[in-house]
């Protein structure tokens, strides 16, 4: 027990496991958007955060049914809303209760005003709308908010260690991507319909592109972590998930089917966030300037370089409003928004559906082979049960294919259905915004860039950047540009 949290409350994985809470969530809250198929508006109080030269313009109601709440009102109700539902997840899962709520409200208002910020008309205006603010120039930076959040965590995590303990509790970037992502599902659905050869290609070549990283990433990085490095398979073979496949939850995986200690893939954790940290503040604009004329290239070379589900849906966001805005200024073509997001979704996915299955190869290899997994010492994985692959499953999935088949099939079915799931989606959307912004603070806050030195992490750093900077990025490049160059998304 820590002084953080206890024993998690509930009997049932169902309700003890953050995965199905972020399904939970992410459920119920496009279950109360879907009202709007009936004509009934559950989520119109949720906030619309705007690009403002009024402050009292940055943020209202999403309806003009409750514009009466006014900006701060609609503001301080997805407070309370998103403050409950969030409540009663950390409950079952063992937080203690009086200090999530207290470090979440915190978390929740220094992210709404950093997406205010990012929302101002210089930072974020794009060319066309310039004229209506009455401005010459803007950075058309339409997600910036995500980058201040995401180095207002920085700063606190690393230069007030104090505030960083306290607000910890509910620092769970994990969480909030993967509730995120389960909304998102619902969006995908839409634009599969709107575009369904499009949304086709994009999912087919999605899971080409994540096979090949697969099998080229993954040996190439064991190999550079045990001749180069000199590491045990015990340290290689976690390496090399966490860094070629898909992070923190990679590495955890594999170093449980092989039976690694525990600190091995603690130690990775830190390495690894630290790096998706900076890959957030560098690769999203890097993919905007040098691939804005291959926009799903961009996307899918995101979902395939950036080793979190936090950072390479961020990055992907940030790249889709970005190469939009550089796209509709050069050419005066409008991409509709979300499709380079998909790309990155997809592949990020895909990689994520894999993990169990890749847990489940290295833990047979392991058990055949008897291979040295500590220091010196050679002994087996032991055997793999049915339970342990569902165990590592990565569970979010089910709820972001799910929702995103039933939306896709209610709407192939019932197209008299497709505007009140547009709408529904639409407004589940504006929260997945919210979420989206609690993981980019929560990845800085969690970051401690000071802790890389400990423990011997410098080989474990030298390792990430050689794989990092002289492969895994320009192969990820090389295999988005195979599968999806020449495709662009649909124009508005």
């Amino acid at each position: 027990m820590t002084d953080t949290s206890i024993p998690a409350r509930s009997r049932s994985a169902f309700l003890a496991s953050e995965d199905w809470w972020a399904v939970w969530l992410g459920l119920f809250i496009f279950a109360l958007g879907a009202g709007r198929i009936g004509d009934v508006d559950l989520l119109g109080w949720v906030p619309k955060f705007g690009v403002w030269m009024d402050p009292v313009k940055a943020v209202a109601a999403n309806s003009p049914a409750f514009s009466w709440l006014g900006g701060a009102g609609t503001v301080i109700a997805a407070y309370f809303f998103v403050l409950l539902l969030t409540t009663i997840g950390a409950w079952f899962m063992g937080a203690r209760i009086k200090r999530f709520i207290a470090s979440f409200s915190i978390l929740y208002w220094l992210t709404i005003g950093a997406n205010i910020l990012g929302n101002y008309a210089y930072l974020a205006a794009t060319p066309d709308k310039r004229a209506a603010f009455h401005i010459t120039w803007s950075l058309s930076l339409g997600e910036l908010g995500f980058v201040f959040a995401l180095v207002a965590g920085l700063i606190i995590g690393n230069f007030f260690p104090s505030a960083a303990r306290f607000l910890s509790v509910a620092a769970r970037p994990e969480w909030y991507i993967k509730t995120g992502i389960v909304i998102l599902g619902a969006n995908i659905g839409i634009q599969a319909i709107s575009a369904m050869s499009l949304a086709g290609t994009v999912i087919v070549r999605g899971l080409c592109a994540v096979v090949e990283a697969y099998l080229i990433y993954w040996p190439v990085v064991y190999i550079i972590a045990r001749k180069f490095f000199h590491f045990t398979p015990e340290w290689a073979a976690p390496m090399a998930s966490g860094i070629s496949i898909c992070g923190v939850a990679a590495a955890i995986a594999t170093g449980s089917a092989i039976r690694a200690r525990q600190i091995i893939p603690a130690i990775l954790a830190s390495v690894i966030i630290v790096f998706v940290a900076v890959e957030l503040l560098i690769l999203p604009f890097a993919a905007a300037f040098f691939l804005s004329g291959e926009p799903m290239v961009a996307g899918s070379w995101l979902g395939l370089v950036v080793k979190s589900d936090g950072g390479a849906v961020a990055s992907g966001a940030i790249a889709d409003s970005l190469i939009r805005s550089q796209v509709l200024e050069q050419t005066g073509i409008a991409y509709q928004e979300g499709w380079i997001l998909m790309a990155t979704t997809t592949a990020k996915v895909f990689i994520d559906i894999f993990i169990g299955v890749w847990s489940f190869i290295l833990a047979v290899v392991w058990s055949v082979w008897h291979l040295s997994s500590r220091d010196g010492v050679s002994r087996p994985a032991g055997s793999v049960s049915k339970r342990e692959i569902w165990d590592r499953f990565p569970k979010f999935i089910i709820g972001f294919v799910g929702l995103l088949a039933v939306v896709f099939f209610s709407g192939l079915v019932r197209p008299d259905l497709i505007a009140g799931l547009k709408a529904g989606a639409g407004q589940a959307n504006l929260i997945r915004t919210i979420f989206f912004g609690l993981c980019f603070f929560s990845i800085g806050l969690v970051t401690n860039v000071r802790k890389l030195w400990h423990a011997g992490l410098g080989r474990v750093t030298g390792v990430y950047a050689v794989a990092l900077l002289g492969f895994i990025i320009w192969v990820g490049l090389g295999i988005s540009w195979l599968f999806y160059q020449g495709i662009v998304p649909p124009a508005i």
